[in-house]
């Protein structure tokens, strides 16, 4: 009946103040309505019985059906005295007119009591199962929000002191034990453990985080026990941006429920001046009653806000942030993507690529050489060797005498071997005077870097280094151009022969390199002049006016990005290009489901009232099928929740922190 509940004021202002509060209140509301329920159609059940016992002229079986359809239907009637009062004619008084003319209605008033009331019922009933349903296609969205952590362990000397997570402050030093909600971004100070942060990347699988390692706000910590830095608190935090992003889609409207709105105050009077032609012809009352309630356009009015909900349920499940519920429609309507390169198509990290020894050396050896002298280094390739090492599951020993001159090499001591790693004439200013460069078969034009090592004097082979594309990234291209998508473009501010060497690896026809941000701007600019459509991705820092010049911007990596989030209109927490795809799939699924809706929820009315007007329906059939209509469309929508599924590989339930099998669990490998 009240449709509007699918979506309120009051359910977001109460996300926003207490969430735990609001749900109670709403509990202990819910609870209240279906007791009064119980209570109105045990004496509607009554009054039949009576009827049935004593006749039809039984003043207790009257007096027993009033009593239970004034029950029912005093919650209709107080919220149409309400609308009237705020100026509004919605379609609540539809139902309460339907309601008043039923008690006047019926062979004998006895007849009249028990129609109104069964009426009020299947109406009271089909709010609640309306209001139940949505529940269920919201569940991602309310479970986003629950996770607001709300205490913190804050370390003050050797002490631990429990605080409110509002209370915390930049510098603060938290400890978060196995099990915790982590109550504000910031950087491990020590130990290590898997976070499970699907709330914010939508990444299925726990991360394994230590020392130096970025948590944001709301992931939960699963094993370890953690010491973190805040360096964000509050509403700032990732987790706060992401959740205030959320309920804030929730409150846009698509362009067509702007157009509803406008002509839904016209639709109450045309419906009334229906029921008064009605009764002018046929003079039967319960004909008029049966147009009313039929002419509820529950199901109309639950298209559009019953496809968004469960699409944007669906999305956040998958870390993709919609700004606007608009941007949904828009989506399905992009014939064109034009991605960044660096940090979008490929990981923004050095890679090593290639292992080269020379003479009798092993690639291992060379990279276990190279790991251990590069160790104490923070520059991009020594971590990418380092990180290589640890994947092959090399033990690497501190190097001696460890030196690094910025721009040119490392110089240390490995087993007792002195080792140089760097450029050629790093090497040759060291001593080595072999002729190691001849050897070397990767052009560093084409975005390779190259490190040479030596031993002793003597050149024992080179690494090859690139910033390697995404593992998914060809897939995502092909997925799209697959779906329909006309033009994939990779834009880049890099070398030609870079640009071209990661779209060949990606299967993207069309490269344009060493483009400014400005460049990038009337590359975008002169697609959408040639009647494009154009969704813009990058990494929304450098992209950001290329982002915003699109149809469609969509930021990747987006979490902990305060520029990322502003700077697009969808934002992707994670940087699985396959989420691209996922959008214009659930784009066009839910602009499909919508038009069934509309389409459904237009027939039924029409039928509806066709039907009742002839006399072929009667209130209390009209009031069940109403019903009926509303149910078919929700659930309908609810279809959307499981868009994208196949994004989410199925894992067992987690046992408790703490226990044995969780403990288990965590250490299996993905």
């Amino acid at each position: 009946m009240q449709v509007s509940s699918l979506i309120s004021r009051k359910e977001i202002q109460e996300h926003h103040h207490d969430h735990e509060e609001g749900c109670a209140h709403d509990h202990e509301h819910t609870n209240f309505r279906l007791t009064t329920m119980i209570a109105g159609v045990v004496f509607i059940a009554n009054s039949f019985f009576m009827q049935w016992f004593a006749g039809t002229d039984n003043q207790v079986a009257g007096i027993s059906a009033f009593i239970g359809a004034v029950i029912l239907g005093f919650p209709i009637i107080r919220l149409a005295i309400k609308d009237i009062k705020r100026g509004m004619l919605t379609i609540n008084e539809l139902v309460a007119i339907a309601f008043l003319a039923a008690m006047a209605s019926g062979e004998s008033q006895l007849g009249g009591y028990q129609t109104a009331g069964i009426v009020a019922f299947f109406m009271l009933l089909g709010e609640l199962i309306e209001t139940r349903t949505a529940a269920g296609a919201r569940a991602s969205i309310a479970s986003l929000v629950k996770l607001t952590p709300t205490k913190a362990r804050r370390i003050v000397g050797n002490d631990e002191e429990e605080v409110a997570a509002s209370q915390l402050k930049i510098g603060d030093v938290i400890r978060v034990r196995p099990g915790d909600n982590i109550a504000a971004d910031g950087k491990i100070v020590s130990g290590q453990g898997s976070i499970n942060q699907a709330n914010i990347t939508g990444e299925s699988l726990p991360i394994d985080k230590s020392s130096g390692d970025e948590v944001f706000a709301g992931t939960i910590n699963l094993n370890g026990v953690l010491e973190v830095e805040v360096t964000r608190a509050g509403e700032d935090t990732t987790f706060g941006r992401v959740r205030d992003l959320i309920l804030s889609a929730e409150q846009t409207k698509l362009p067509i429920m702007r157009i509803i709105d406008q002509y839904m105050g016209y639709y109450t009077p045309l419906v009334l001046v229906i029921g008064a032609l009605v009764w002018f012809f046929t003079g039967n009352i319960e004909r008029v009653v049966s147009v009313l309630v039929i002419s509820c356009p529950c199901a109309f009015i639950l298209a559009s806000p019953s496809a968004m909900v469960a699409a944007l349920a669906s999305a956040a499940r998958l870390g993709v942030l919609i700004k606007n519920v608009g941007d949904i429609e828009i989506a399905a309507r992009i014939n064109a993507f034009v991605f960044d390169k660096t940090g979008t198509l490929t990981t923004g990290e050095l890679t090593v690529s290639r292992l080269a020894p020379q003479g009798d050396i092993k690639p291992a050896e060379l990279l276990k050489v190279a790991a251990t002298a590069e160790k104490f280094s923070n520059h991009p390739t020594a971590k990418a060797l380092t990180n290589l090492a640890r994947e092959a599951g090399l033990n690497l020993a501190d190097p001696d005498d460890f030196k690094e001159t910025a721009g040119k090499g490392v110089q240390a001591k490995v087993d007792g071997a002195n080792v140089v790693i760097g450029r050629p004439q790093w090497l040759r200013d060291n001593g080595v005077s072999d002729d190691f460069e001849s050897k070397v078969d990767l052009k560093e034009a084409e975005g390779y870097s190259l490190l040479f090592v030596a031993s002793d004097g003597a050149c024992i082979g080179w690494i090859g280094l690139q910033d390697g594309t995404r593992a998914e990234a060809k897939e995502a291209l092909a997925d799209l151009l697959g779906s329909g998508v006309q033009r994939v473009a990779m834009v880049s501010g890099d070398r030609q022969p870079v640009a071209a060497r990661v779209a060949a690896e990606i299967g993207c026809g069309e490269v344009v390199a060493e483009c400014l941000p400005q460049n990038k701007v009337d590359y975008v600019s002169d697609l959408k002049k040639r009647g494009y459509r154009v969704a813009v991705i990058g990494d929304g820092v450098n992209d950001a006016p290329a982002l915003a010049a699109g149809d469609m911007g969509v930021a990747m990596g987006a979490a902990g990005s305060e520029v990322a989030i502003q700077s697009a209109t969808i934002a992707l927490m994670n940087s699985d290009l396959r989420r691209l795809p996922f959008l214009v799939r659930l784009s066009r699924q839910t602009r499909l489901v919508i038009n069934q809706n509309f389409l459904f929820g237009i027939m039924f009315i029409i039928l509806g009232m066709t039907a009742a007007s002839l006399g072929i329906i009667n209130p209390i059939v009209a009031a069940i099928l109403h019903n009926a209509g509303s149910l078919i469309v929700v659930f309908n929508s609810a279809r959307l929740v499981r868009q994208g599924e196949e994004l989410v590989p199925f894992e067992p339930e987690a046992a408790p922190a703490g226990s044995d099998s969780a403990a288990d669990m965590t250490a299996q490998p993905a």
